[in-house]
Protein backbone atom coordinates (compact mmCIF):
# COMPACT_ATOMS: atom_id res chain seq x y z
CA UNK A 1 0.00 0.00 0.00
CA UNK A 2 2.87 2.36 0.77
CA UNK A 3 4.34 1.89 -2.70
CA UNK A 4 0.96 2.78 -4.24
CA UNK A 5 0.80 5.97 -2.17
CA UNK A 6 4.34 6.83 -3.23
CA UNK A 7 3.48 6.22 -6.90
CA UNK A 8 0.38 8.44 -6.68
CA UNK A 9 2.37 11.16 -4.90
CA UNK A 10 5.02 11.09 -7.62
CA UNK A 11 2.44 11.32 -10.42
CA UNK A 12 0.68 14.20 -8.65
CA UNK A 13 3.96 16.10 -8.39
CA UNK A 14 4.74 15.48 -12.06
CA UNK A 15 1.25 16.57 -13.14
CA UNK A 16 1.31 19.70 -10.97
CA UNK A 17 4.72 20.67 -12.29
CA UNK A 18 3.70 20.09 -15.89
CA UNK A 19 0.44 22.00 -15.56
CA UNK A 20 2.20 24.79 -13.69
CA UNK A 21 4.81 25.12 -16.44
CA UNK A 22 2.25 25.03 -19.25
CA UNK A 23 0.02 27.43 -17.31
CA UNK A 24 2.87 29.88 -16.82
CA UNK A 25 3.75 29.77 -20.51
CA UNK A 26 0.12 30.20 -21.55
CA UNK A 27 -0.29 33.06 -19.09
CA UNK A 28 2.78 34.79 -20.52
CA UNK A 29 1.58 34.38 -24.11
CA UNK A 30 -1.93 35.64 -23.27
CA UNK A 31 -0.50 38.59 -21.36
CA UNK A 32 1.82 39.53 -24.23
CA UNK A 33 -1.08 39.21 -26.69
CA UNK A 34 -3.15 41.51 -24.48
CA UNK A 35 -0.38 44.09 -24.61
CA UNK A 36 0.11 44.01 -28.39
CA UNK A 37 -3.52 43.49 -29.43
CA UNK A 38 -4.96 46.37 -31.42
CA UNK A 39 -8.67 45.58 -31.45
CA UNK A 40 -10.65 46.02 -28.21
CA UNK A 41 -12.36 42.66 -28.79
CA UNK A 42 -8.96 40.91 -28.92
CA UNK A 43 -7.95 42.56 -25.65
CA UNK A 44 -11.19 41.38 -24.04
CA UNK A 45 -10.62 37.81 -25.25
CA UNK A 46 -7.05 37.86 -23.92
CA UNK A 47 -8.33 38.99 -20.52
CA UNK A 48 -10.83 36.13 -20.53
CA UNK A 49 -8.09 33.63 -21.35
CA UNK A 50 -5.94 35.02 -18.54
CA UNK A 51 -8.80 34.37 -16.11
CA UNK A 52 -9.32 30.85 -17.44
CA UNK A 53 -5.63 30.03 -17.15
CA UNK A 54 -5.44 31.29 -13.56
CA UNK A 55 -8.64 29.46 -12.60
CA UNK A 56 -7.42 26.21 -14.21
CA UNK A 57 -4.03 26.37 -12.52
CA UNK A 58 -5.64 26.94 -9.12
CA UNK A 59 -8.01 24.03 -9.83
CA UNK A 60 -5.09 21.67 -10.45
CA UNK A 61 -3.46 22.70 -7.18
CA UNK A 62 -6.70 22.14 -5.26
CA UNK A 63 -7.21 18.75 -6.93
CA UNK A 64 -3.71 17.69 -5.90
CA UNK A 65 -4.32 18.79 -2.32
CA UNK A 66 -7.64 16.92 -2.18
CA UNK A 67 -6.00 13.79 -3.58
CA UNK A 68 -3.35 13.94 -0.85
CA UNK A 69 -6.09 14.38 1.76
CA UNK A 70 -8.05 11.40 0.44
CA UNK A 71 -4.96 9.18 0.34
CA UNK A 72 -4.13 10.16 3.92
CA UNK A 73 -7.50 8.80 5.07
CA UNK A 74 -6.66 5.27 3.88
CA UNK A 75 -5.62 3.19 6.89
CA UNK A 76 -2.12 1.78 6.68
CA UNK A 77 -3.46 -1.71 7.50
CA UNK A 78 -5.65 -1.80 4.35
CA UNK A 79 -4.56 -4.33 1.74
Amino acid sequence: MESLKQLIDNWILVAQGLIGSIGALAFLVAFMYKIVAIEPRSVMEAKRWLGRIVFGTIGVEIAGTLTHALIATIPSTAH
